[in-house]
């Protein structure tokens, strides 16, 4: 696929710098991954950007559900690309650390599929109660329907504070709908559906069913709430430690490690450093709100013309 012209690459710059400041080993993997696909879809952009976008007209009447899980990964320019890869660099690195690393790619390909879809139910919806059909023919891409989603689950796993928006306080559970707001007097070129759509998954996440679905869904959730499986936490410095002592099927190495303990001491893992699980999560939170990331606050969406930004 040929490369998308592009004016004066300044987004891509700034968000070079951005990654440059934090540092790539600050930034979790799954996190790191999600913003090298955008950035490489944005390079060398599956199809052109009018085949990506994402209409009830293309993705329902003309049955193009591919749209479904291209739409969130192009971006109309690289401007609208470092505005949503900022953002997702603040919210990926404070939730990443406090779900880890495989619920939160679990998360992101969920609301990344469901926001699409409950963006398609708002346009079919307002399709029917105007009788107008140009809401059926907007065409929509970019990741921030899912940024506004994440905003939602991160303000609900950091209650309280405020965020400063045009130089006013407000309070971070009501930030997204302020946001949501001002973004499209703004920026008219913006799709308001597609970022309510990504505010109502946030929603169902945290106080409707969609966590406990997925969590049946999920075949790693144990029956305390903590997620099975190999669960990594990081601090300022990268990897931190494993909440799983060690593989199921370890070889040699490790079995040898515990069985020279005595039978009163409980084992340790190398890379915990004796904690427990508990006092390994406790951890893990001091780490991320204490974090220069979370300090880099950045626009969800930004940029005109058409197709409209998610």
């Amino acid at each position: 696929m040929r490369n998308r012209q592009r004016g004066s690459n300044l987004g891509l710059l700034l968000l070079a710098s951005q990654v440059f400041q934090l540092g790539i080993d600050n930034i979790p993997p799954v996190t790191l991954a999600t913003l090298g696909l955008n950035v490489y879809l944005f390079l060398f952009p599956a199809k052109p950007l009018l085949r990506t976008c994402l209409s009830v007209r293309e993705a329902y009447w003309y049955r193009d559900w591919s749209r479904l899980l291209l739409s969130p990964f192009h971006h109309a320019d690289d401007m609208h690309l470092y505005f949503n890869m900022a953002s997702l660099l603040w919210k990926g690195i404070k939730l990443e650390r406090k779900l880890g690393g495989a619920w939160f790619a679990y998360l992101l390909s969920v609301f990344s599929l469901l926001t699409g879809l409950v963006y398609l139910l708002l346009e079919t919806g307002l399709t029917h109660m105007t009788e107008d059909s140009s809401y059926s023919l907007q065409c929509a891409v970019g990741f921030s329907g899912v940024l506004f989603g994440l905003k939602v689950v991160n303000n609900h796993y950091h209650p309280g504070g405020a965020t400063y928006i045009m130089g006013l306080p407000v309070a971070n559970r009501y930030a997204c709908w302020v946001e949501l707001v001002l973004i499209h007097i703004m920026n008219p070129g913006t799709s308001f559906v597609g970022h309510l759509a990504g505010i109502v998954v946030g929603l169902l996440y945290t106080t409707g069913p969609l966590k406990s679905l997925m969590k049946t869904c999920a075949g790693f959730v144990t029956s305390n709430g903590q997620y099975g499986g190999q669960q990594t936490y990081y601090n300022s410095s990268g990897y931190s430690g494993y909440g799983t002592p060690y593989p199921p099927n370890s070889g040699a190495p490790y079995r040898q490690q515990y069985d020279t303990r005595t039978p009163s001491a409980p084992p340790q893992h190398p890379y915990t450093a004796g904690l427990s699980e508990d006092e390994q999560y406790e951890t893990a939170v001091r780490a991320s709100l204490n974090d220069r990331g979370q300090s880099h606050h950045a626009q969800t969406s930004s940029g005109k013309g058409l197709p409209s930004h998610f």
